[in-house]
């Protein structure tokens, strides 16, 4: 995907919130300089950003980097609004502990609270997209007072799928599809300091179908997806019919990175259309095989 910059200045006077017993002994506030590497979710687009009403998680700490425990927090979760200025307003206050001790920074979007910022549980919800959206920020080389205000580039977490449908002539026009179902993981433990993802069991995930599909298809399916090895079937779902696509190998999902799957539909069998494709957020890996129905 392009690489879209989104600098929205947080200008805000984060006035930061102490929930965890460490006093601020200063009076200085801690504001924040917010962009995005890549674009917020859009699921029938790439163009979207963060908009007024938005609201991120802001995170931070003293001491050693690696700990992001609450004992340690100056700044515990609080929750942040973008006006129509542009400027990230806080619920409460927050204070830079004092003038000269490191701070490291966590940015979560959207809102979210959490103890363990190691080991944090996430669940995908494929009806509810922007929702599942999780986009982190880190600024973990240990800044003072000085260096306000504080730059938070936020990253995808999550990978997205689409997977792009057309029918040959044995069918007459455009079946109607019941579903597509993807046989992969749809929670997993996300550890905010390194972003790392670590993916649950396999279940099943059923892509919502696109209103904008795809040149060339005549269907269209995407949704956010845990990052994840071992993904290789989809199955489509048409008069109560499975057509299932086993790839040879694992149909790649990693952070911040869209596939995109191909399927010509036959009434005996499906098989990639095209090769499977693997970019940034706006684009994707292409694959080919084939199908059984079962």
């Amino acid at each position: 995907m392009k690489s879209l910059k989104l600098i929205i200045l947080a200008a805000a006077a984060l006035t930061a919130c102490n929930t965890t017993g460490l006093q601020p002994n200063t009076t200085k506030t801690i504001t924040i300089d917010a962009n995005i590497a890549q674009t917020k979710l859009s699921v029938s687009g790439n163009d979207a950003a963060f908009e007024p009403g938005d609201q991120i998680s802001l995170y931070a700490w003293i001491n050693d980097p690696t700990t992001g425990q609450p004992v340690e927090r100056v700044v515990d979760g609080e929750v942040n609004v973008l006006m129509s200025s542009g400027s990230w307003v806080p619920e409460k206050s927050m204070l830079w502990y004092d003038m000269v001790t490191p701070h490291y920074f966590i940015g979560i979007y959207p809102v979210r609270t959490v103890a363990d910022l190691h080991a944090g549980e996430y669940t995908l919800d494929p009806t509810d997209q922007a929702a599942s959206d999780l986009l982190i920020a880190t600024n973990l080389t240990g800044l003072t007072a000085n260096n306000d205000p504080v730059v938070l580039t936020f990253e995808h977490a999550m990978a997205k799928l689409y997977v792009n449908l057309k029918f040959r002539s044995q069918w007459d026009g455009t079946p109607t599809v019941s579903s597509v179902v993807a046989t992969a993981a749809k929670t997993a433990t996300v550890n905010f300091e390194t972003q790392a993802v670590t993916a649950g069991a396999a279940a099943s995930v059923s892509l919502p179908d696109l209103q904008t599909v795809a040149k060339g298809y005549a269907l269209s399916y995407a949704s956010l997806m845990v990052p994840q090895t071992g993904f290789k079937t989809l199955t489509v779902t048409i008069d109560g019919k499975e057509f299932v696509y086993t790839h040879t190998t694992d149909i790649p999902l990693s952070s911040g990175k869209t596939t995109t799957v191909n399927l010509t539909v036959g009434r005996d069998k499906i098989e990639l259309a095209s090769d499977i494709t693997i970019a940034d957020w706006t684009a994707g890996t292409t694959l080919n095989g084939e199908a059984q129905d079962e």
